[in-house]
């Protein structure tokens, strides 16, 4: 008796400055079409932590998974991808990293974006005691480098509403490179103030990913392209399901 191929879980994981409501215009549409989403919280305290976090979250889901990882998430969910039921890696705008790499060494390869010189730092207190330091965008320069094609009104929610990295996500190196045993696929956004495209485009190069890129679109292009977006996460759910 033949049986029906399961659709995976789409789990979509938000970056540094952003929030999983980013992805809402995402979901929407991948509900449109029948397929099951979770967007959970990133907790950006480090590339380890907040890779076992969303591998957790996957391992959890009864069935495959396909993770989308934004940004920085990127890079998590090249470590989180290593979980057994992960089926599909869907980066966009993001970091790809190689294993033993950190998102700073690979940014670091390539001139830089004016992100580095748009943020600002705070502390923030550790549960063993003491401080760390996390960094934000600026909020008056959070739409130029960070969502140049999304309406000012809705750019002023996501400034603020904006959630910091901790620096250790910089430095801290991946103990996974998930697309060497998973298909991937990738968005560069192709005027991407935050994350050069040049980054994104290598990236997906090495890990062999199918790749598309949105012209004129800003690091924010979940937010300004959800469609598009979501046609290349449906690609992904199609070709593993």
């Amino acid at each position: 008796m033949s049986t029906s191929p399961v659709t995976p879980t789409v789990v979509l994981v938000h970056g540094a400055f952003a929030d999983a409501a980013s992805w809402s215009g995402v979901v929407a549409e991948l509900q449109g079409r029948g397929v099951p989403v979770v967007a959970p919280p990133n907790p950006l305290r480090g590339l380890a932590c907040d890779a076992a976090y969303v591998a957790s979250v996957a391992e959890q889901i009864d069935g495959p998974v396909v993770l989308v990882g934004h940004s920085y998430g990127g890079a998590v969910i090249t470590v989180a991808g290593a979980a057994e039921n992960v089926v599909g890696l869907v980066y966009v705008a993001a970091y790809v990293l190689a294993e033993g790499e950190s998102v700073g060494e690979l940014q670091g390869r390539f001139p830089e974006s004016p992100l580095g010189a748009s943020l600002v730092q705070w502390a923030y207190p550790l549960p063993e005691g003491g401080t760390a330091v996390e960094v934000s965008v600026a909020a008056d320069a959070f739409p130029s480098v960070f969502a140049a094609d999304v309406p000012a009104d809705v750019t002023r929610v996501l400034a603020a509403t904006q959630r910091p990295l901790a620096v250790s996500a910089f430095t801290e190196t991946a103990a996974a490179a998930a697309w060497r045993t998973r298909p991937s696929w990738a968005l560069v956004a192709g005027a991407d103030r935050a994350v050069n495209p040049e980054v994104e485009r290598f990236g997906a190069r090495r890990a062999g990913a199918t790749t598309v890129e949105v012209e004129g679109a800003s690091h924010a292009v979940a937010v300004s392209r959800p469609a598009e977006v979501a046609a290349l996460v449906l690609d992904a759910v199609r070709a593993t399901g």
